[in-house]
């Protein structure tokens, strides 16, 4: 499916991603406050960054990190063969080569093969299921090296809190009907 969601910097600026049907992505504008934020250095992204887009969806936000910055690399997990075929279309245009892995594979399951090695973490679930963000949170805890971080999106009105002995909440912004969690593992 077209869209107006599209890469916001980087060497790939400009270009339009598709989106798999009933996809929910995350809006030009809330993306931008994201990296704006990440940028003001939560985390370092100079040199090797080992990206993970849990629940990637379209795969918008490994997209921009490979766009943006040079040393990174990105797995896509999610378990919609739609979505997976999705990111391999829009990565197929942008030639990452090994920079990027697509995998078919449920999150919370992936957390002990991905969760320790990656440095930033998107995790951006289904609305509709609330407990999945909160379950894949608190496994990801469990593996997570000190000085990780996770951007977690959740629905406004929904909203869960990590556990505050594994995590520290370094920022928390609303765009519309998105809450933005920025935490950083202790």
């Amino acid at each position: 499916m077209d869209s107006k969601l599209q890469i916001i910097s980087g060497a790939y600026r400009g270009r339009r991603l598709r989106l798999p049907p009933d996809a929910r992505p995350t809006q030009n504008r809330a993306r931008i406050a994201l990296f704006n934020m990440i940028e003001s250095g939560i985390v370092d992204t100079s040199g090797d960054l080992m990206v993970w887009d849990a629940f990637a969806g379209s795969g918008a936000f490994g997209i921009e990190c490979l766009s943006r910055y040079a040393g990174a690399r990105v797995v896509f997990t999610d378990t919609s063969p739609t979505s997976i075929k999705t990111i391999r279309d829009n990565l197929a245009t942008l030639a990452v080569g090994v920079r990027a892995s697509v995998v078919q594979m449920d999150a919370i399951g992936a957390v002990n093969k991905y969760g320790a090695g990656a440095n930033l973490i998107f995790v951006d679930p289904p609305y509709a299921d609330e407990n999945l963000g909160r379950a894949f949170v608190a496994r990801l805890g469990k593996v997570a090296t000190t000085g990780t971080v996770l951007i977690w999106e959740q629905e406004v009105g929904h909203q869960s809190a990590p556990d505050e002995t594994m995590w520290d909440v370094l920022r928390e912004k609303k765009y519309g009907r998105a809450r933005f969690l920025i935490l950083q593992k202790k």
